[in-house]
């Protein structure tokens, strides 16, 4: 049987939509460096930390809060990326892609949500 972070789905789509995120940021205009492109960048990776985090978390109630925590961060990546694609700072095209992504990543987590409430 597959352990340990790496192994579960909703890190690693987490991890993929965050290193995603970067690179699109990589040539938004220099005055948004500290703006838009670091808050979609600390929001990104907020959504990886925060189910790595929720991981090793010993209660299930623990588990949940933090991976709440994470969906919060997800959405709020998701909408700052569309809103990034129609500034034209990212293609409209990859930020739709980004975003349905996301959407992906956020019922793959109330799915897994949905699987730890089991073990309750």
């Amino acid at each position: 049987m597959a352990t340990g972070i790496e192994n579960l789905k909703i890190y690693k789509m987490a991890e993929e939509l965050e290193i995603r995120a970067y690179k699109n940021t990589l040539n938004f205009p220099r005055e948004e460096k500290y703006t838009s492109a670091n808050q979609i960048r600390r929001s990104s990776a907020s959504v990886c930390n925060n189910i790595a985090e929720s991981y090793h978390k010993s209660s299930i109630k623990e588990k949940i809060h933090i991976l709440e925590i994470a969906k919060g961060e997800a959405e709020e990546t998701r909408t700052n990326i569309l809103r990034c694609g129609k500034k034209k700072f990212i293609d409209e095209k990859e930020a739709d892609f980004i975003s349905e992504k996301y959407i992906e990543l956020l019922k793959a987590i109330n799915g897994f949500i949905k699987f730890l409430k089991t073990k309750n």
